[in-house]
C-alpha cells in the first residue's frame, strides 16, 4: 500500500525485453534503497512494482504484458524520469490518500496553464472513466495523491492545481502536453458509484 506522497524522483538507467518480461533499472537517489530488500514493492509512477535485484542506487523491476497494457510504461525510454515512493509502513503519516498501486487507465495531458507560481492541468480521461471523478475528490496520478478542483463530464476531462512543492518533487514540473498519465482512481469513490449503478439497474429491470 502507497500513501501517493511521492518521496523522489528515479531515472530509467535501462530497459530490457526478455520474452513477455520486460525489466527496468531504475537511479535512485543516494541512499534512498537503503535497507529496501529484493522483492520489496515499490511505487513506480504509481504502479506497485517489484524490485527484482539491488546494487548500490539502482533496482531492477521486472514488468509483466499487463502491466505494460495498464500504464504508460509502453512509452518508457531510457532517462525518462519516474515518480517513487517506497511502501507504506505501519505507524507511518498518511499524508495523501490510500493507494493500492494499480493502475486502473491512462489520462492524457490535455492543458497546462502556467500561473505565477502554480499550474493548473487539464486531464483527459476515456470516458467510461469520468463517473469515477468528482470534484473536491482524490485521483492518484503517475503515483500522486491529488484534488480535483473541476470536472467537465461532457468532455471527459478533468483538472488538478499543482503548488511549487508538488512541482518540484514530482515529474510534472517537466510535463508537457500530450504526456501520458498514470491514473488509479479513489476506490471507496468507485464502490460507492458502481454500487448505486446496480441498485438502479435492478429497480429499472426488476
Amino acid at each position: 500500500m502507497f500513501t501517493g506522497i511521492v518521496q523522489a524522483q528515479a531515472r530509467v538507467e535501462a530497459i530490457e525485453r526478455k520474452g513477455d518480461i520486460v525489466t527496468i533499472r531504475l537511479k535512485f537517489p543516494a541512499a534512498y534503497l537503503k535497507d529496501i530488500a529484493i522483492g520489496a514493492s515499490v511505487s513506480v509512477h504509481g504502479c506497485c512494482l517489484t524490485a527484482t535485484s539491488t546494487l548500490n542506487d539502482e533496482a531492477t523491476f521486472d514488468m509483466v504484458p499487463e502491466t505494460i497494457a495498464r500504464t504508460s510504461f509502453k512509452d518508457l525510454g531510457v532517462g525518462d524520469l519516474v515518480n517513487v515512493e517506497r511502501s507504506l509502513k505501519f505507524g507511518d503519516e498518511v499524508g495523501g490518500h490510500i493507494l493500492s498501486g494499480h493502475v486502473d487507465v491512462v489520462a492524457t495531458i490535455a492543458d497546462i496553464e502556467k500561473l505565477e507560481h502554480s499550474r493548473v492541468v487539464t486531464f483527459q480521461l476515456p470516458s467510461e472513466w469520468i463517473k469515477y471523478v468528482f470534484e473536491k475528490g482524490y485521483v492518484a496520478l503517475n503515483g500522486a495523491s491529488l484534488t480535483i478542483t473541476h470536472v467537465a463530464r461532457d468532455e471527459s476531462r478533468f483538472k488538478v492545481s499543482l503548488i511549487p512543492e508538488t512541482l518540484s518533487k514530482t515529474t510534472f514540473g517537466t510535463a508537457v502536453v500530450g504526456s501520458a498519465v498514470n491514473v488509479e482512481i479513489d476506490r471507496s469513490t468507485q464502490a460507492i458509484v458502481d454500487t448505486v449503478e446496480r441498485v438502479l439497474a435492478q429497480r429499472l429491470h426488476g
